[in-house]
């Protein structure tokens, strides 16, 4: 029997023809699959350029907009510094007013300092501070500072009954915490929310 897989042997060569296909020569190549080569190679680097541009372009606006934040974060905090300063002057103003109405005398001296104390409170307000409300919240560590703890049956455990200095906000956020005394409950009564 013979075998299926038989080797075919190459035909022989006929005069004039060559046993292998000739390959076009480099010189040869088709000018017009030349240039949609060209072509195609340009496009692609132009579409990479395209979208190198896109994307600085953006780094740039997103830098832009950080550095225009920045400067205006920067121009509202600078602030601070005075604000401080100023502060302690407003605490002082603010007790010989209420020192001075408690004895009744110094009329004269009452209203001029009231008027003093309403105008650093403009000033203060204009950059861009304003007290914090404490008397009757709850107490919160981000914004106040116990002083002292006091018993008392009229305010719940954890609130806060008086204040020694007021609090500021700057642009809603803390520019000094308040200094408080928190209420606790009476001594043999449970103290469950107390802080």
């Amino acid at each position: 029997m013979l075998s299926k897989h038989r080797k075919k042997e190459p035909a022989a060569a006929t005069e004039g023809q060559s046993a292998a296909p000739e390959q076009p020569t480099p010189a040869a190549a088709d000018p017009l699959e030349e240039a949609r080569q060209t072509l195609a190679a340009a496009q692609a680097e132009a579409a990479k350029n395209w979208d190198l541009y896109l994307r600085e372009r953006a780094e740039l606006e997103n830098f832009r907009k950080r550095t225009q934040r920045d400067k205006e974060e920067f121009r509202i905090f600078t602030r601070k510094e005075l604000l401080f300063e100023v502060l302690p002057v407003l605490d002082n103003l603010e007790r010989a007013l209420e020192h001075a109405g408690q004895a009744g005398e110094g009329e004269g001296l009452v209203a001029g300092v009231t008027m003093t104390v309403a105008q650093f409170r403009k000033v203060i307000e204009d950059f861009g501070a304003r007290p914090m409300v404490t008397v009757g919240v709850p107490f919160d560590p981000a914004l106040h500072q116990a002083m002292a703890h006091q018993e008392t049956a009229e305010q719940p455990p954890g609130t806060v009954i008086s204040e020694y200095q007021k609090g500021y906000l700057l642009h809603d956020r803390l520019l000094r915490p308040a200094l408080v005394v928190v209420a606790k409950a009476p001594a043999g009564e449970p103290a469950a929310s107390e802080t």
